[in-house]
């Protein structure tokens, strides 16, 4: 029971740790007073987080930063580069410029200027061959909404896809243990995965619940999900289908939408999952938080 207990606080933790980070990703954030906000040492905050994680803390601030930064550097055309790299939390732009080669393989000029469209399409070849996208993929605006606060009760995994259809038949076990008949499915994207090789990529399956209906007792982690703006877009297809979406949202409705994505982690509302109930057909909403560029 400790060891249960102990495991579910960790989670607790690194996700709480998480948000601290998506929200203050602009800032200069240190490392020594978030472990004294949470009231652990330092140590400990390193290891619980690499723990829940699957990597150090530095190197998820930083990929956090970049992946925000390769968005903005799509979105914000009027901005330059060095406004784009205190945007992102860096103080020079030198070590920015550094950085964000270092993960792309592109300068922040080679990515501004389409770059991005041939690093994306070698992404999305992982999965299956395809190419990017046509502007005319899908051909109406999507609805913007504002989302409630409710509670997600997870598994994580980090590689998309290695172990979808098994998490999602955990929760599903989970769901009728607990005789839960109110809930939605979802799929959280913790890194962009059209910009983020597979196996890199941090992916959450989730069972969201109204928050009143919150369980006295659970052996699954849970986290508040994002309550605020979103753009919504409809989809239905196969599952590598979600990805070509994703790909036509940030590279063309975005960019000319008049918003710019945020560092909160964009989701898969799904109305059948096939990963969840053998339905061989995958339809869903996709949400993408926004706010005004």
């Amino acid at each position: 029971m400790k060891k249960k207990e102990t495991s579910l606080l960790h989670s607790k933790i690194a996700n709480e740790m998480m948000n601290y980070i998506n929200t203050y990703i602009d800032t200069d954030i240190n490392i020594n007073q978030m472990a004294q906000e949470f009231k652990i040492s330092k140590f400990h905050f390193h290891r619980i987080f690499k723990e829940q994680m699957g990597e150090n803390i530095y190197e998820c601030i930083k990929s956090i930063r970049l992946q925000k930064a390769s968005n903005l550097l799509i979105t914000n055309e009027s901005s330059t580069i060095s406004k784009i790299a205190s945007l992102c939390g860096y103080s020079s732009q030198t070590s920015f410029l550094r950085a964000f080669k270092e993960r792309f393989e592109l300068t922040p000029k080679q990515w501004r200027q389409g770059g991005y469209k041939e690093y994306s399409n070698n992404i999305l070849n992982i999965y299956s061959k395809v190419l990017l996208i046509d502007k005319d993929y899908i051909t109406y605006e999507p609805k913007i909404v504002k989302i409630d606060k409710r509670v997600a009760y997870y598994i994580r995994e980090k590689g998309h896809g290695s172990n979808s259809k098994k998490n999602w038949q955990k929760l599903k076990a989970w769901v009728y243990t607990n005789n839960i008949t109110d809930y939605a499915q979802m799929g959280i994207y913790h890194d962009n995965p059209i910009i983020t090789k597979p196996e890199d990529c941090h992916y959450v399956a989730a069972i969201v619940i109204k928050e009143e209906d919150v369980l006295k007792e659970s052996n699954l982690p849970y986290f508040n999900l994002y309550s605020g703006l979103c753009a919504k877009f409809a989809f239905e297809g196969k599952y590598e289908d979600i990805l070509k979406l994703i790909q036509w949202v940030y590279h063309y409705w975005l960019p000319s939408s008049g918003y710019e994505a945020t560092t909160i982690p964009s989701y898969i509302k799904f109305e059948k999952n096939d990963f969840f109930d053998d339905s061989g057909e995958f339809v869903a909403d996709f949400y993408i938080p926004i706010a005004f560029s």
